[in-house]
C-alpha cells in the first residue's frame, strides 16, 4: 500500500471557517492605521511637493487611495466569501503550478518592502537610543527590529491585531504632533506648506505630476490589493448574507474610509518634512525640528507604525505565499523566517532612491493580477468556486501540466503594457490583463479545461459564508492500493 500525498495540501492554507474569524470592521480599522503609515508614503507626498502644491498633491492621493481601496475590497471578498488566501485562490485562474510564479513576484516584492520599512525603522530605533543612552549603531537595531517583528507574526493574526490595538491610538496622535512640528519648522524657514513648491510645472506635465501621485498611491497599494484575500479570510463576516456590502463592512470600513484617510495624513506629513527641511524622511526632518524627550516620542511612533505595517501588509502575505510554494512541509512560521531572510540579504538602506519609480512598475505588474483576478471572480466564475478541487493536485486546476496558460499570457502583456505607461500604470495593466484573461479563458481555455462551477453555477455546491458554507478540506490524502491485478482507491 503506497500513500499518495498532494503537496496543495498545506493546514496553514485551508480555508478559513466562520468560527475562526476574529477580526472585526473596528479591529481591521486600527490594523490599517499601523499599516498605512510607511516610507514610500512619506516619499511619495515628499515627491509631489516638488512639482505640485501640496492641495493638488491631497486631491491625487485621495483619488488613488479610494480607488485602490475599492480594488482591494472587492479582491477580498474571495478571503471573505470563501475563506481563500491570495496564493490558493491563484490556482484558478494560473494553474497549480503556475500560481508560484506571479505569487512569488508579490512574495519577495513584499519581503523587499519588509526590508525597507524594517530599516526605516531602525534608524528612528537608532535615533531613540542614541538620545537616550549615546547608542549609535543602525544595524545591530536593523537586525533585532527584523527579528521582533518576524517573531511577533509567527505568533499569529491575533498577536498582530493585539499589537495593533495598542499601537494605533499613540501612532494618530503622535502623527499629528509630527505635522505640527513640521510645519514650524517650515514656517522657520520661511515656506508656506500649503503654496511652496520646490520646481513648480504648468499644462500637461502638471497633468502628469498629478497622475503620478495618483499612480503611485495606487502602485504601492496594489501589493495588498492582488493579496487582500490572505488577511480578509480573518474578517467577521455574517453567514446567509447575500447583501455583497453587508458581507464586506469590515472590508469598506478599513479599505475605503480608514486606509486613505490614514495614507492621506501621512503623505501630507512627508510632503510637510520635504517642505520644511528638503527631505521627506520623516526621522531626518524631526532631528531637526524637534529634540530630547519629545524627538523620542515622535521617532518611537516611526517605530511602532513599521513594526505594525510590516506584520500584517508585508510578511504574513509573503509567509503564506511561501508556504503555498513549499507545501505541507513548509508551514507558516518557515514562510515568516524566508521573508525575513530576503527582506535582509537584498540590502533596503540601498533602494531608497528607486522608491518612486519602482512603485509605477511593481504597481503595473501587479494590476494586472488584479485585472484577472477580478475577471475570474466576478465575470467568469460570478463568485462560485469549486473549492475543493483547488486542492487536488491532478484536479480541475491542474490545466495544462498545472499552468492556466490563459493566465500567463494576460498576466505578462498587462505588465509588459502597464510599464510603457507609467504614468497610468494601474489602469493599463488592470484593463489589460483583465480583458486579454476574458477572452483567452472564455473563448479558449476553458473550452480545452471544463470549469464546473461555470458550466452549472449553482449556489449551494459553490458558494461559501453566502449559503452559510465552511469548506472542509481533509488532510487526508488518496490512499492507492497497489496490487499485482488491481489499483483501488479510497478517501
Amino acid at each position: 500500500m503506497k500513500k499518495s500525498s498532494s503537496y496543495l495540501k498545506s493546514p496553514d492554507l485551508f480555508p478559513i471557517g466562520h468560527g475562526a474569524r476574529k477580526i472585526s470592521a473596528f479591529g481591521f480599522s486600527l490594523i490599517w492605521v499601523g499599516m498605512a503609515i510607511l516610507l514610500a508614503a512619506f516619499a511619495i507626498g515628499g515627491d509631489g511637493v516638488r512639482h505640485l502644491p501640496l492641495g493638488w498633491v491631497i486631491v491625487a492621493t485621495i483619488i488613488g487611495s479610494v480607488l485602490i481601496g475599492i480594488f482591494m475590497t472587492f479582491i477580498g471578498d474571495i478571503g471573505v466569501e470563501h475563506g481563500l488566501s491570495f496564493p490558493v485562490y491563484m490556482r484558478a485562474p494560473f494553474g497549480t503550478i503556475g500560481t508560484h510564479i506571479p505569487s512569488v513576484v508579490r512574495g519577495v516584492t513584499a519581503s523587499c518592502w519588509f526590508g525597507i520599512n524594517t530599516y526605516f525603522g531602525a534608524t528612528a530605533m537608532n535615533a531613540i537610543l542614541k538620545t537616550l543612552v549615546g547608542f549609535d549603531n543602525w544595524f545591530i537595531c536593523f537586525l533585532l527590529f527584523a527579528a521582533f517583528q518576524l517573531v511577533n507574526t509567527a505568533l499569529g493574526m491575533k498577536a498582530i491585531e493585539r499589537f495593533a490595538d495598542l499601537a494605533a491610538p499613540i501612532i494618530l496622535l503622535i502623527s499629528f504632533w509630527m505635522f505640527i512640528s513640521l510645519s514650524g519648522k517650515a514656517a522657520d524657514q520661511g515656506r508656506d506648506i500649503w503654496t511652496w513648491v520646490e520646481s513648480p510645472v504648468n499644462g500637461t506635465a502638471a497633468i502628469t505630476a498629478f497622475m503620478v501621485v495618483v499612480m503611485a498611491n495606487m502602485g504601492f497599494w496594489a501589493t495588498l490589493a492582488a493579496d487582500m484575500p490572505s488577511l480578509s479570510r480573518f474578517f467577521k463576516a455574517p453567514r446567509y448574507e447575500r447583501n455583497w456590502f453587508k458581507r464586506n463592512k469590515a472590508q469598506i470600513a478599513g479599505n475605503v474610509v480608514v486606509m486613505p484617510l490614514v495614507n492621506l495624513l501621512m503623505i501630507i506629513i512627508g510632503a510637510v518634512a520635504y517642505v520644511a527641511v528638503l527631505n521627506y524622511d520623516p526621522v531626518v526632518a524631526l532631528q531637526e525640528a524637534a529634540s530630547g524627550i519629545v524627538l523620542v516620542i515622535l521617532l518611537l511612533m516611526i517605530v511602532l507604525a513599521q513594526w505594525s505595517t510590516n506584520t500584517a501588509a508585508n510578511v504574513i502575505p509573503a509567509a503564506t505565499i511561501f508556504s503555498n510554494v513549499g507545501g505541507p512541509k513548509y508551514p507558516f512560521w518557515a514562510g515568516v523566517i524566508t521573508a525575513g531572510i530576503i527582506g535582509v540579504i537584498i540590502q533596503p538602506w540601498k533602494l531608497f532612491g528607486v522608491i518612486i519609480p519602482a512603485l509605477l512598475i511593481i504597481g503595473g505588474i501587479l494590476s494586472a493580477i488584479v485585472g484577472i483576478l477580478f475577471t475570474d471572480y466576478y465575470i467568469l466564475r460570478k463568485r462560485r468556486v469549486n473549492v475543493p478541487e483547488l486542492y487536488e493536485s491532478e484536479g480541475q486546476f491542474r490545466y495544462s501540466n498545472g499552468v492556466n496558460w490563459a493566465g500567463m499570457i494576460a498576466w505578462i502583456i498587462g505588465g509588459t503594457a502597464s510599464y510603457f505607461f507609467s504614468a497610468y500604470s494601474f489602469f493599463v495593466g488592470f484593463g489589460v490583463g483583465a480583458v486579454i484573461y476574458y477572452v483567452l479563458a472564455k473563448y479558449w481555455y476553458f473550452k480545452k479545461f471544463t470549469q464546473a462551477e461555470i458550466v452549472d453555477p449553482d449556489d449551494e455546491k459553490y458558494l461559501g459564508i453566502t449559503v452559510g458554507r465552511d469548506w472542509d478540506i481533509s488532510e487526508n490524502e488518496k490512499v492507492v492500493i497497489v496490487s499485482e491485478t488491481t489499483v483501488d482507491s479510497k478517501i
